[in-house]
């Protein structure tokens, strides 16, 4: 017997329901894995919301670590014992065990702890795309970070200034500065007591910056606008401040020829290769130390409601980590 989380609506953290679940043996191509760790993101809030429409009832959750329990007919390259992880897209982490199609899991190192991989593998990967594979930042440039103690913020962090970025990141409070200041940032603006734009402008001597990672969304996207280059660009990866709709492509002339983008995981994730090139390359940046999964709080499974309340709140650093 498992305990899962099924949604019957979106709403607020309180249509998060738990359920006792009778798992099946796993069918053909899949495993069954038992939790240990499961990771929270924004994404979820999303789901969980409505942001991101889902077809009800639903799971909820994309980010798992755990052991595998039991392997179905077909199955190769894994097997009972091994420690796995999986970041979707299938929905259904928010649970004490599942069944998983192999495809979606990866093999953990034996150097990576669970917590650890539960806090990494999602914002993790999401800040190897963006940074290498989405803009291609080279050594040398100025970049600016919005929310840069957040859970993929302090990541881009660190990840650009291992590759020679100069790092500009914003934070709302005096200790989120500390924390972009520890991870690597060269520069940090307070947004909500300084003008970040003309901050930006005068940092790069009135240049602007070539590359924007923006996971605010509405509330950021005049500021990024304002702070680009021209021909910078701008990757809007999150909807954290609302959703940027109705894209003037008039005003990206006006502000120089800019270019946008609103880059999803998972078509950087598309295939086999491109998931353990990806995973191959975190990892190897974490063992380097460019990269540092803070784990600023931890809550029980059974809590994720409170988290979920927490995230919104902007209470959270970090990642936060849901132990089962």
């Amino acid at each position: 017997m498992a305990r899962a989380v099924v949604m019957e609506r979106t709403g607020g953290p309180e249509v998060i329901a738990w359920v006792d679940v009778d798992l099946p043996d796993p069918g053909a191509g899949e495993v069954r894995m038992r939790n240990t760790a499961v990771g929270l993101n924004f994404i979820d809030v999303y789901h969980r919301s409505g942001v991101y429409p889902l077809k009800m009832p639903s799971g909820l959750g994309t980010e798992a670590v755990g052991v595998i329990e039991a392997v179905g007919e077909g199955v190769s390259g894994f097997a009972v014992g091994d420690r796995v992880g999986t970041f979707g897209p299938a929905l259904g982490a928010y649970a004490t065990a599942r069944n998983v199609g192999a495809a979606a899991l990866l093999p953990l190192p034996d150097d990576v702890d669970d917590p650890t991989a539960a806090a990494l593998l999602l914002k993790g990967c999401t800040t190897e795309f963006l940074v290498e594979r989405c803009a291609h930042v080279q050594a040398g440039q100025t970049v600016l970070v919005h929310a840069a103690a957040g859970g993929v913020g302090h990541l881009l962090v660190g990840w650009l200034k291992a590759i020679g970025a100069t790092v500009i990141g914003t934070v709302g409070s005096a200790e989120k500065a500390a924390q972009a200041k520890a991870a690597g940032a060269d520069h940090v603006i307070l947004h909500k007591t300084e003008d970040v734009a003309a901050r930006v402008l005068e940092i790069t001597g009135g240049a602007g910056v070539p590359v924007i990672f923006d996971g605010i969304g509405l509330a950021t996207w005049d500021i990024s606008l304002a702070s680009a280059a021209p021909r910078g660009l701008i990757v809007s990866y999150g909807n954290a401040g609302g959703r940027v709709t109705g894209v003037d492509l008039g005003v990206l002339a006006t502000k120089g020829s800019l270019f946008v983008t609103r880059p999803t995981l998972f078509h950087y994730y598309a295939t086999p290769d491109e998931r353990r090139g990806g995973t191959a390359r975190l990892f190897d940046m974490l063992r380097k130390g460019a990269i540092v999964p803070e784990i600023g709080q931890t809550y029980a499974l059974a809590d994720v409601a409170e988290a979920h309340r927490a995230l919104e709140a902007g209470e959270t650093r970090g990642a936060t980590v849901l132990t089962v």
